[in-house]
């Protein structure tokens, strides 16, 4: 990550960080952003990712923050959204899960380009849409698991708002998030990539 990129990055995490709804939440919200952030530190000499997927992870961090200081089921922009709409829930979970499917489909591009695993381009967008999928599950998992060991502060992590399908419905706007991604961003990060490699 670049230094504009940590400039913003610290303290949207610190302000995150004081009085949260729930600090058990907060720490689970936001721990994948902080490591994320020491990984593309270490990795920044070695293997320099393109400025959009730097961008994109920026984003994702920084709605893993927000979520983590309010709870998913809470931001305040979204409630707003749910009663001009008259909605019956606040879905800021559900624009934090179709990017949760939209930047790792980014990242998983790049990887897979870069490192030379695919050359036929319809198998690469197929993949990068499976993986994408995969780390919503995988995600989802982990989400179910927490909630089995910490008992009350399980509604705050989850974000279900008593909706039984939450989980489905978590795991299709990460798979729509995908394929918009690859639908959109292909010609764009395919420049990206030829003038990293370039240099």
């Amino acid at each position: 990550m670049n230094k504009i990129g940590l400039v913003i990055f610290f303290p949207v995490l610190i302000w995150s960080g004081i009085s949260p709804k729930d600090y058990l939440t907060w720490i689970l919200e936001t721990v994948p952003a902080m490591v994320a952030v020491i990984i593309l530190v270490a990795t920044r000499q070695c293997f320099p990712l393109t400025g959009l997927s730097y961008g994109l992870i920026l984003i994702l961090s920084l709605i893993l923050m927000i979520g983590g200081h309010y709870s998913y089921a809470e931001v305040p922009l979204f409630d707003w959204f749910k009663d001009v709409f008259n909605q019956d829930r606040n879905n800021f979970d559900k624009a934090a899960h179709f990017a949760q499917g939209f930047v790792p489909a980014i990242i998983a591009r790049e990887i897979i380009i870069r490192n030379k695993v695919l050359q036929n381009a319809h198998w690469l967008n197929f993949f990068v849409i499976c993986i994408s999928l995969a780390i919503s599950a995988f995600y989802e998992l982990i989400e179910w698991s927490v909630a089995v060991v910490s008992g009350e502060a399980a509604e705050a992590f989850l974000g279900t708002q008593g909706y039984v399908w939450d989980t489905q419905s978590d795991m299709a706007f990460a798979l729509v998030g995908a394929i918009v991604a690859v639908a959109t961003l292909n010609r764009i990060h395919d420049r990206q990539i030829s003038k990293l490699l370039a240099q």
